[in-house]
């Protein structure tokens, strides 16, 4: 998907005009969300990266990030549902997983809330964790790329 700059900073400036907090706008397959918090750019059900909290200043060095790899990466693991991931037990202890862990089958890499239960996300594989694409606390949508294990 070409991503188009200029669309993003109108709808940016959207949201700051009109006070809302969140807008997207869909053009066949092809979506464009952008909020106040963050902006998701999907096509055809691939999660492109996160933005700054800042709508009024994209930058396009993060919408080419590594999740765009990630998401056809056979060590891609991805969110089985929709809710809010935590990479800690509880907010003062330490993450699952860090970037460069070694990791083994089974082992619990992040929890996901939904609906109030807390749901652990378990390795499929071990391997290595490459990339974390996701912060503590951020909301995930069924099929997002969370992280990578090789």
């Amino acid at each position: 998907m070409k991503i188009d700059s200029d669309a993003i900073r109108e709808l940016a400036d959207l949201l700051n005009e009109t006070g809302l907090t969140e807008v997207e706008v869909a053009d066949g397959d092809k979506v464009i969300r952008v909020s106040k918090g963050t902006t998701v750019i999907a096509g055809g059900g691939v999660s492109g990266a996160s933005m700054p909290s800042d709508p009024a200043v994209p930058q396009q060095a993060s919408l080419d990030a590594p999740a765009n790899v990630a998401s056809s990466h056979p060590g891609a693991v991805k969110s089985p549902m929709v809710g809010t991931a935590y990479l800690q037990p509880e907010p003062d202890a330490p993450s699952f997983i860090k970037k460069g862990d070694t990791i083994n089958a089974g082992d619990t890499l992040l929890i996901i809330e939904a609906m109030k239960v807390m749901n652990p996300i378990k390795a499929q594989t071990s391997g290595t964790v490459t990339q974390i694409l996701i912060e503590n606390g951020e909301p995930v949508e069924f099929g997002d790329v969370l992280l990578v294990i090789e």
